[in-house]
């Protein structure tokens, strides 16, 4: 007969959102074993599964750290309360919790309070009491900043009776093998149930097998990240959709095989799921509005699976590139690459390029290195980085440009260059190899060029360098590392594609708060990437500054807005890189 030899969740906290998926061992009457569904529709031998999911409502409601959302609430900020902000936002789980998070905390009241408050008068009844961040704060919890939160004293939820079990209420939420939690769910424990049934009598057939979760907790939500014009206006807010201006973003996405709690075990083990981590990075992106999207470490499967599909709902075609495989010992359907999405509405499809690297050291060692050598130069060359070249056509004009007859193209690449910082000759050569076959596709037409992606080169670096400046000086110290003497002569390292870091407009035009977030030397923010062992800017958008020009870009992060101790991914940003975005303007093109 069917049976249920085991049940379990991958994560036993559950997040608003993001779907819960129970792993289910069954054992089948011909003794094999298997985690395929038996429904309804299709008995085994006249039994199937069922499975039900129930909300357990205690008779002690919980409220729930906004900070630590694993966390129960003990002490309410009085000024979110008044400024009318989400409930959930205002919880916090001890003095310290409150205090640590103040500095993050008040940027929303803030935020609201100038969104109601003319006069300032309110504003002022609201936040005069804050301006101490830690004085007030007591371990009684009975001060101005907070009130104490009594957990149990007042019902989060109107009551409702569907089921009772002795102090407990069970509303029945679900009856397929997964459920997604809602805001409804917050602060109470679910239940899975899975029962084998028989087929005609409709009736349980032994004991129902169960799990209980954590209490369930909201998502997450870091403050957004706002527009900034760099066109001498006032903050843009959103996008300019209108003729013309499109907009590019850029992202390292943190492949699900790599965020393991072995590299970051400062995260909770929840926010590392790919559950939860799939969720948070699709409304982020969406929420972005980006006319293109460049996302690197995307894992197969999930391009398959997730972002292609789930992007295509919100209007985006998608084309992909995996790496190489000679050198990654997974599945094929773990293996990364570099995705690039684009909204229909906006443009099409003219052209693919693929840029395999391997190739590329393939053909240079056939060339250059003599036979003896080519296995210990292959062995250095060889780690499956890839580009992704597409060539896309506008379907939108520049107001009143005359462009009678004319196509607006726009080439797009998209890379992700090898991560080990001892292969400084590596990753020279990959970018310089990439800019010559941008060269040729330059050469055959008048079309604006963004070079996009995760270059794992930091400002002032060879690589960044060659891309900035378009050379690398002779004396540069990357040019030390070259033993297989790819580098040389040192003159070629050149390219003639006038490109410009977006990014460097912030040094130029930008907030005071905005450039104390990028650095003075090199002009490039103080960091795309953040982690308990690194901290520094790998990431970049270049554009041709001779057809394009920079309206204005997705506001820089800084430490404070990470909050204190903090590194990524955390809970509020599910990768360990920021995302980037400029919105560009296509410049006037004479008529020759």
């Amino acid at each position: 007969m069917l049976s249920v030899l085991r049940v379990h969740l991958p994560s036993d906290i559950p997040i608003v959102g993001c779907e819960l998926a129970p792993y289910v061992l069954i054992r089948h009457p011909d003794k094999t074993v298997s985690t395929e569904d038996v429904p309804e529709s299709l008995p085994v031998e006249g039994h199937f599964l069922r499975f039900k999911w129930y909300r357990i409502q205690s008779d002690k409601k919980v409220a729930i750290c906004s900070v630590h959302p694993s966390e129960q609430a003990t002490l309410q900020c009085l000024g979110c309360v008044k400024a009318k902000l989400p409930i959930a936002k205002s919880y916090h789980c001890t003095p310290k919790c409150f205090s640590d998070a103040w500095q993050h905390h008040r940027v929303l009241h803030e935020r609201a309070a100038s969104a109601v408050n003319e006069n300032g008068n309110e504003e002022e009844d609201i936040y005069g009491r804050f301006n101490n961040t830690a004085s007030g704060m007591n371990n009684n919890n009975n001060n101005a900043n907070g009130q104490a939160v009594a957990n149990g004293a007042t019902p989060l939820y109107p009551a409702a009776v569907t089921q009772r079990n002795g102090g407990e209420t069970w509303f029945e939420v679900g009856r397929s093998k997964t459920y997604t939690p809602t805001a409804e769910d917050i602060g109470h424990v679910l239940k899975f149930e899975c029962v084998v049934v028989d087929s005609e009598t409709k009736s349980p057939v032994g004991q129902a097998n169960t799990i209980l979760t954590s209490r369930v907790i909201p998502a997450p939500s870091p403050s957004p990240r706002q527009l900034i014009s760099v066109t001498n206006a006032d903050l843009a807010g959103h996008l300019d959709t209108s003729s013309g201006t499109f907009s590019v973003l850029s992202y390292n996405v943190l492949c699900d095989s790599y965020a393991t709690s072995d590299l970051y075990g400062y995260c909770p083990s929840w926010a590392l799921s790919w559950p939860y981590r799939r969720q948070n990075l699709l409304r982020e992106i969406v929420d972005y509005l980006a006319d293109i999207v460049c996302l690197q470490e995307v894992q197969s499967d999930h391009f398959e699976e997730f972002f292609a599909p789930e992007l295509d709902k919100h209007g985006y075609q998608a084309l992909f590139k995996r790496r190489t495989a000679e050198v990654h010992n997974g599945s094929n359907q773990t293996i990364d690459g570099c995705a690039t999405f684009f909204r229909r509405a906006r443009f099409s499809h003219v052209k693919k390029y693929e840029v395999e690297f391997n190739k590329a050291a393939q053909s240079l060692t056939d060339a250059l290195v003599p036979n003896a050598q080519k296995k210990t130069a292959l062995n250095r060359l060889v780690k499956d980085n890839v580009a992704l070249i597409v060539v896309l056509e506008a379907k939108f004009g520049n107001q009143g440009v005359d462009t009678l007859g004319k196509r607006q193209l726009v080439c797009v690449a998209n890379t992700h260059v090898n991560v080990q910082h001892e292969l400084k000759d590596v990753k020279l050569w990959q970018v310089h190899t990439l800019l010559k076959g941008l060269e040729k596709i330059a050469a055959s037409a008048d079309i604006p060029m963004l070079v996009c992606g995760d270059f794992n080169s930091v400002p002032g670096s060879a690589p960044h360098a060659l891309l900035a400046i378009g050379k690398v000086d002779p004396m540069h110290p990357d040019l030390a590392v070259d033993p297989l003497g790819i580098l040389r002569p040192d003159t070629k390292l050149t390219h003639t594609l006038p490109l410009v870091s977006a990014y460097a407009s912030f040094a130029r035009i930008g907030s005071e708060q905005q450039k104390k977030r990028v650095d003075p030397n090199t002009n490039e923010p103080l960091f795309t990437n953040c982690t308990r062992d690194f901290i520094g800017t790998l990431d970049y958008i270049f554009y041709s500054a001779d057809s394009l020009t920079v309206e204005s870009l997705l506001e820089l992060l800084d430490e404070d807005s990470l909050r204190k101790d903090t590194a990524l991914p955390s809970p509020e940003w599910s990768s360990d890189h920021i995302a980037l975005l400029a919105e560009f303007r296509c410049k006037p093109r004479i008529r020759r």
